[in-house]
C-alpha cells in the first residue's frame, strides 16, 4: 500500500529516524533531509506529496524553505517546532502552512494530521462558481479575480469552495475546523481566522472592506454572494 510520499526535514536525526519509520509502517514512501539547502534540493528532485517542515533548520531555516516551495508549488506542509507558544504556532500558520505540531509530539498523532491533510488534496469538484469578478472552478482547483489567477493553499482553497457553495450561510469556527481539519486542531479557533485573514487579502478586491467574506460577530463567517 502506497498512502503517499512525505518529505520529512529536521535537522534532529532522531525525530528524522522516528517520523521516518511511523509514516512507513503507515503506508508512506519517505524521503529525509537535515538542513534547509537539502531540504529545497530534495524537494525539487523527487516532488513528495506532502512535507514535514522542522522551522529550526540550520542554514535556511524552515521558513525561507517553506517560502521556496511555495513560490511555484502548492504542495501541503506540515510545520514542526519546538516552539509552543501561540505566536509561533499563528507565525506558521500565517505563512500559508496547512498544519502545525509543536514538539514534543506524538508520532501517531503526526501521521494522523498527514493522513488528514492528503485526504482533502484530491478532492475535485466538478461546478464552477461564479461572483462578479471571482470565479473559483471546483474542478481544476483554480482561482481568478478580475481574470487574474490567485494562488491559494490546498487549505485556502477548501475553505473559500465550502463557504461559496453555501452562500449565506453562516459557519462558526468549530464547524469549519470539523469540516476542513478532520480533527479538532487542539480546539484553537485562531486556526481559522488566520487562514481567513489571509483568503480576504487573495480574493477580495479590499481586504478590510470584504465584499464576500463576512464575518458574523459571535457566530462565525458567511460567505455573501
Amino acid at each position: 500500500m502506497n498512502a503517499g510520499f512525505v518529505l520529512v526535514v529536521d535537522d534532529d536525526p532522531i525525530a528524522r529516524d522516528v517520523l521516518s519509520r511511523y509514516l512507513a509502517r503507515g503506508g508512506f514512501k519517505v524521503a529525509t533531509a537535515e538542513d534547509g539547502e537539502a531540504a529545497v534540493a530534495a524537494f525539487e528532485a523527487q516532488h513528495p506529496d506532502l512535507v514535514l517542515l522542522d522551522l529550526m533548520l540550520p542554514g535556511i531555516d524552515g521558513f525561507g524553505v517553506f517560502d521556496m516551495i511555495r513560490r511555484t508549488n502548492s504542495t501541503p506542509v506540515i510545520m514542526l517546532t519546538a516552539k509552543g507558544e501561540e505566536a509561533d504556532r499563528i507565525a506558521g500558520l500565517d505563512v500559508g502552512a496547512d498544519d502545525y505540531i509543536a514538539k514534543p509530539f506524538s508520532p501517531k498523532e503526526v501521521v494522523a494530521r498527514v493522513r488528514a491533510v492528503l485526504r482533502r488534496v484530491p478532492k475535485p469538484q466538478a461546478q464552477t462558481l461564479g461572483f462578479d469578478d471571482l470565479v473559483i472552478e471546483g474542478g481544476s482547483r483554480r482561482v481568478t479575480l478580475a481574470g487574474d489567477l490567485v494562488t491559494l493553499t490546498p487549505r485556502e482553497f477548501d475553505l473559500l469552495y465550502l463557504m461559496a457553495s453555501h452562500p449565506s450561510r453562516v459557519f462558526s469556527r468549530v464547524e469549519l475546523l470539523d469540516e476542513l481539519w478532520d480533527f479538532a486542531f487542539e480546539g484553537d479557533p485562531s486556526t481559522v481566522t488566520v487562514h481567513m485573514r489571509r483568503l480576504r487579502e487573495k480574493v477580495e478586491p479590499d481586504a478590510s472592506r470584504p465584499r464576500h467574506l463576512m464575518t458574523v460577530w459571535g457566530a462565525g463567517y458567511r460567505f455573501d454572494p
